[in-house]
């Protein structure tokens, strides 16, 4: 019933700005005041002409209809109380727009923040563990588009499971996610503050180094390493390799036709790489993989370099 009201309150609106002239919708017809589509449907019609009054009244109610179905077919979103995560990057999402209190599951290498070490793990590289989401009854699930397998995320769709895709690959797109979650966000104020400080922070990192990235005549030529078993790399179309061009280095994996392609030992070899950045590993433990064929410096993001 609430919906009905509120899809007669915007008819009467709609219809008051759709023929701001018709004397036959105003008061007296003098045109100072517009009167409820209501009103004129109960008081003014029975005096006009029938088939006109008719015709009114059919298209009346065939837009109440058509606004109380989209009223009804539109998703509420509401803050979330149970959320899983299937990817590292997502569960930083999730605490970043103040969902993390609500986080009851994540991936394989979701540690940041530490918080995130406490949660069961309901997802690797390898696939999905439908079941055991299904039995953690989720109302909110983050996943990552082209990262986590499709076909059981389309399983837990068909049961009515809300997914939240994330596919940024660069910091405005982060920026553009972390407010999108403010719909679901029981604090969506640290969404957006979130949201404002990446903008702020990205645009001083290009004021501060974008130019290393035309001026530097023979860039470092990098590998951005994921892993070790498997062996995962990012391409051009990727946060990673926007941070690495931002520094003035060049990844030797950016001719890629896939964002994250798994690679072999001996294709990094002949690239030749001469640097080597790692996500969510020890660096001592990433260099002494690769010896001894290449001895390499490694920076961490986590900021130790081996």
């Amino acid at each position: 019933m609430a919906k009905y009201q509120q899809a007669t309150e915007i008819l009467n609106w709609f219809l008051g700005c759709l023929y701001p002239m018709n004397f036959e919708l105003r008061q007296g017809g003098k045109g100072d005041r517009p009167m409820s589509v209501d009103y004129y449907l109960m008081r003014r019609a029975p005096a006009a002409n029938n088939t006109a009054a008719s015709k009114t009244k059919g298209i009346y109610y065939f837009f109440i209809g058509l606004l109380g179905y989209w009223l009804i077919a539109l998703p509420v979103y509401a803050a979330v109380e149970r959320v899983i995560s299937l990817a590292p990057s997502t569960t930083e999402l999730a605490y970043a727009a103040g969902l993390g209190e609500k986080l009851v599951a994540a991936s394989d290498f979701s540690d940041y923040p530490a918080a995130a070490n406490k949660l069961e793990r309901v997802a690797s590289w390898q696939g999905i563990n439908v079941e055991r989401i299904l039995a953690l009854k989720p109302d909110l699930i983050l996943a990552w588009r082209g990262g986590n397998p499709q076909r059981p995320l389309d399983q837990l769709a068909a049961l009515g499971i809300p997914i939240f895709y994330s596919d940024a690959r660069s910091f405005e797109q982060i920026a553009q996610e972390l407010e999108k979650l403010t719909a679901y966000s029981p604090h969506p104020d640290r969404a957006r503050q979130a949201a404002a400080h990446i903008r702020q922070r990205s645009a001083a990192l290009y004021h501060q180094y974008g130019h290393q990235s035309v001026h530097r005549s023979s860039p470092l030529r990098i590998l951005i390493q994921l892993g070790t078993q498997p062996l995962f790399t990012s391409s051009a179309d990727t946060l990673q390799n926007e941070i690495i061009s931002l520094c003035g280095g060049k990844n030797i994996f950016a001719d890629s036709r896939v964002p994250w392609p798994q690679i072999s030992r001996e294709q990094v070899l002949r690239r030749q790489p001469q640097l080597i950045v790692i996500t969510g590993q020890s660096a001592a433990h990433v260099k002494n993989f690769w010896l001894p064929q290449l001895k390499l410096p490694v920076i961490a993001l986590n900021k130790r370099v081996a």
